[in-house]
């Protein structure tokens, strides 16, 4: 009989009752917890979203984890996954049940046995945190403030609670390490909202605290004011405006102080208005991006934290452990917590990206008595990639670097340009302002600090994913991090990346999820990407005391810190003679997974949409279907019932081509790693063979012939279907009689059509 009882039977009728019992109420209980949204796939499709039978929670921690089985089953036959779960989520308690038997797993010990019953919801919560932790229960009871309709992730759950663990255990040394676009001053604004709500202090005596919010760049700062919007009275931004209006005086009368630290540190002309407040004024100090500061002894704001040392430090950052941010770890100690960009990418809550490695053939530079020096002079016989734009300039590389940057972005992508300085970025901007096809004046801008206020509007506005414009913003460092962009289609590298660390931030420009955005491209015109085949790239962190990890032996190079001054040094410019003509060489596209290891193309999409279907057999069975009109449209239909529809085929397309090449060539590229070539290309090699049009002896039906071309050179495979051949002849001929006129008679025009197709899909 217990054969044909289902596992939602078995939940219902068995084990919902036994929670009963052990006092777990409805609030407690969440069914079916979707906890991953499901990796991006291509067509705005999800992978497989990971889910829980059921999750138990009390004051607002999750605390276990319960795999249900249908009666028949073996209690513990789904145990193995859900544990993977529970170490993901953090949970230390595993149940295993089939409504019969209860097994209990704790992943701490890493042993299980069989029980008797569910525990209580407070005897389970003080099995983790003991009974005497008052302050801990009290900060865990305090809900989420949230606005709107959405909760948090599962991973900014985690990073909260061990924050208000870590607090209630008397630490006031704290590290978060969250990959870039997982919401890092969301989980701030949560912690803050905690903390003020249970008036929790470094005194005990029932006063709201004092939070310090510390970053390094106004824009990093504004948007997080924005984010403690539902504080808004309770908030205050320290700097030179506010210390004016307050005749010298700086504020004290708020809870939430948001500073940069360059606007409270000390000048050469100005005593630091940190030192202005009590050493003790504030309870707890966020530290935003806190790898950029450096917490080294003459780091910037290390003095600034040593003034305020009674208060907790809380240290937030994208990056895990590297050499050149090991004072941060060595200051702030392990991090509680760690969501890395793999996580991120594998959960759905961040995007996958492809390669594009540019090479030219001027990536690197001798100087000959043709090209003309302009401004300074050569001091080494050979400039490499490193000194293009810092060293020497030479404009028309600048140019072609521009000219492609367009021919491979769509012409309304947003796209952000890393490059060399200041100098270099307008440079490419004005390059790219010669060469483009969109009139509106702020299609491409350059964003610096030295844009001021103009340039903070204009970054607003390509913030804003209702505004098409700006386009393409040319940037130095000031865009490297915090600047939330969501709908970021193209990071362009046109300078050396100094570090690891700076190299995961720019790339957290890209991975920001937008509905729509599938996937998005790095332009790489320097070899910066070879920083994905780094052990470094998205691998565990070492131990922070130096027991672990291997030693590095490429050192980091010298980069500016946001806000350092760039200085403009005499550099060489150089003309090249007008008999040298500059080219891409190469457009190398490279598929990276989340782990940063180079995949083909069919691998990349596998991991995107899935395994392609196996309709053809090889290169050249593909090529014979494709060539014919009418085993074409039953190869789309196949390709369209799969799944794989007009829409899926252009998503494709844009993915691994462009535009401008035909599905054909897309399809064998994946399926057969087969080269790349254009519509453009195809006729080319039509036209190249004239003896296919001399078969024809009027002229009215060569030009109708070269005018079918042109229609596919321009709109695709569209203009060669079967049924579009009356159309054509419509626009070009005139008439079924003129067409027979022109051909002889109506067989012989549909042969000519058939047979050129049959030539324009030999080419390649």
């Amino acid at each position: 009989m217990t054969k044909h009882i289902s596992e939602s039977d078995t939940r219902a009728n068995f084990i919902d009752p036994k929670l009963v019992d052990s006092q777990w109420e409805p609030v407690h209980i969440v069914r079916e917890y979707y906890f991953t949204d499901g990796r991006k796939l291509l067509g705005n499709k999800r992978g497989k979203r990971l889910f829980l039978d059921y999750l138990l929670k009390y004051n607002n921690t999750n605390l276990a984890i319960i795999e249900a089985k249908k009666l028949s089953d073996h209690p513990t036959k789904g145990l193995q996954q859900v544990l993977d779960y529970a170490k993901k989520l953090k949970i230390k308690f595993v149940y295993a049940t089939n409504g019969d038997q209860i097994y209990e797993f704790n992943r701490q010990t890493g042993r299980g046995d069989y029980v008797d019953n569910f525990p209580t919801p407070q005897d389970l919560y003080n099995r983790l945190f003991g009974k005497k932790n008052a302050l801990k229960e009290k900060l865990h009871k305090i809900p989420f403030l949230l606005t709107g309709n959405f909760g948090p992730r599962y991973y900014q759950e985690i990073a909260v609670n061990k924050v208000m663990e870590s607090i209630a255990d008397g630490e006031d040394r704290i590290l978060l390490t969250l990959a870039t676009g997982t919401g890092k001053t969301f989980i701030s604004f949560q912690i803050v909202h905690k903390l003020l709500t249970a008036k929790w202090n470094l005194d005990g005596n029932g006063r709201r605290p004092r939070v310090l919010f510390l970053a390094d760049r106004n824009v990093l700062a504004d948007q997080a004011i924005n984010t403690f919007n539902p504080y808004e009275k309770d908030v205050i931004k320290i700097d030179g405006e506010e210390v004016r209006k307050r005749n010298g005086v700086v504020p004290t009368n708020a809870y939430i102080f948001f500073a940069i630290y360059q606007a409270i540190a000390e000048r050469e002309d100005i005593g630091g208005f940190y030192k202005e407040y009590p050493s003790d004024f504030f309870d707890l100090i966020v530290i935003d991006e806190c790898h950029r500061g450096s917490a080294n002894e003459a780091g910037s704001w290390r003095e600034i934290l040593d003034h305020f040392k009674p208060a907790i430090h809380l240290g937030l950052t994208a990056t895990p452990k590297r050499d050149d941010n090991v004072d941060t770890y060595k200051y702030f100690g392990k991090p509680i917590y760690e969501y890395s960009l793999k996580e991120g990418i594998q959960d759905g809550f961040l995007t996958p990206y492809k390669v594009k490695r540019v090479t030219t053939n001027i990536d690197e530079y001798i100087h000959t008595n043709d090209s003309k020096i302009l401004q300074g002079e050569i001091t080494k016989d050979r400039y490499e990639i490193d000194d293009f734009n810092k060293s020497i300039t030479v404009k028309q590389r600048i140019e072609l670097v521009a000219q492609t940057i367009l021919k491979q972005i769509g012409k309304m992508d947003k796209t952000i340009v890393f490059c060399a300085n200041q100098d270099h970025a307008l440079d490419l901007r004005d390059y790219i302002n010669k060469y483009k096809t969109v009139t509106d004046i702020n299609y491409c801008v350059r964003i610096t600090s030295d844009e001021g206020k103009h340039g903070r509007e204009l970054l607003e506005a390509f913030q804003d994913n209702d505004k098409d414009i700006p386009v393409i913003l040319t940037s130095s460092k000031m865009l490297t991090t915090g600047v939330d962009a969501r709908n970021v289609r193209n990071i362009v590298l046109t300078a050396p990346i100094g570090s690891m660390v700076e190299f995961k931030q720019i790339i957290g420009r890209g991975t920001r999820v937008f509905d729509g955005k599938d996937f998005f491209t790095i332009i790489d015109f320097v070899g910066a990407t070879n920083l994905f085949y780094d052990e470094d790239w998205d691998g565990e962190p070492v131990d922070p005391t130096g027991k672990g990890g291997r030693p590095k032996t490429r050192p980091p190079r010298k980069v500016n810190e946001p806000g350092e001054p760039y200085e403009r040094k005499e550099k060489l410019i150089i003309s090249l003679s007008n008999g040298r003509k500059l080219k891409v060489t190469d457009i190398d596209t490279r598929y990276i997974d989340e782990n940063g290891k180079p995949l083909t193309a069919r691998e990349f999409l596998e991991k995107l949409i899935g395994e392609l279907p196996s309709i053809y057999k090889n290169e050249e069975h593909l090529r014979k279907i494709w060539s014919n009109p009418d085993t074409r449209g039953d190869l789309l239909k196949q390709l369209g019932d799969l799944g794989f529809d007009n829409e899926q085929l252009n998503d494709l397309r844009n993915m691994i081509a462009t535009q401008e090449c035909d599905i054909f060539d897309v399809l064998s590229h994946i399926s057969f790693n087969s080269n790349l070539i254009t519509r453009k290309q195809r006729v080319k090699f039509v036209k190249d063979e004239p003896e296919f049009f001399e078969v024809y002896k009027n002229l009215e039906a060569r030009d109708f012939l070269e005018f079918i071309l042109k229609h596919y050179e321009d709109y695709g495979i569209e203009e060669l279907q079967r049924d579009k051949l009356g159309d054509l002849v419509k626009l070009k001929l005139g008439t079924p009689k003129d067409a027979k006129t022109a051909f002889g008679d109506m067989k012989t025009l549909l042969g000519a059509y058939y047979k050129l197709q049959e030539n324009i899909y030999r080419a390649g």
